[in-house]
């Protein structure tokens, strides 16, 4: 049990170690987000199955396996979220991107947005103020 614990932490340790790399090596934020969001959750659980297993107890069984669900659950969703509000507020994506599939979604809402700009920088004429 402690060679297979340890076995799981080196791989976990190792997953998350990669994920590192990709942030650091990636060209855009969308490339990077992926790589953390895989590499890092899968490294974390490896981890904690290691801990479930080296324990072996009910109380932290339960536990690693409730964190287990929740990084699982959340990590995706929150890269997700993070991703779709980067793109709604032009982060830029790398240049080697072949296909934008959301451009189509996004054009008309940032032309819209745009002329709300320019429309509350501009004042009011001095007939609407009366």
């Amino acid at each position: 049990m402690l060679l297979l614990s340890a076995l799981l932490i080196a791989s976990g340790t190792l997953l998350i170690l990669i994920a590192g790399i990709g942030v650091v090596r990636l060209p855009d934020l969308f490339m990077r987000m992926s790589a953390t969001t895989k590499a890092a959750t899968l490294g974390v659980g490896t981890i904690l199955v290691a801990t479930m297993i080296h324990f072996g107890e009910l109380s932290v069984t339960s536990r690693v396996l409730a964190t287990i669900c929740f990084v699982i659950l959340t990590a995706p969703i929150a890269a997700h979220v993070i991703g779709r509000a980067a793109y709604a507020t032009g982060v830029p994506l790398w240049a080697g991107t072949l296909v934008d599939e959301l451009r189509p979604y996004y054009e008309g809402r940032r032309e819209a947005q745009a002329l709300e700009a320019t429309q509350a920088e501009e004042p009011l004429p001095a007939s609407d103020l009366s």
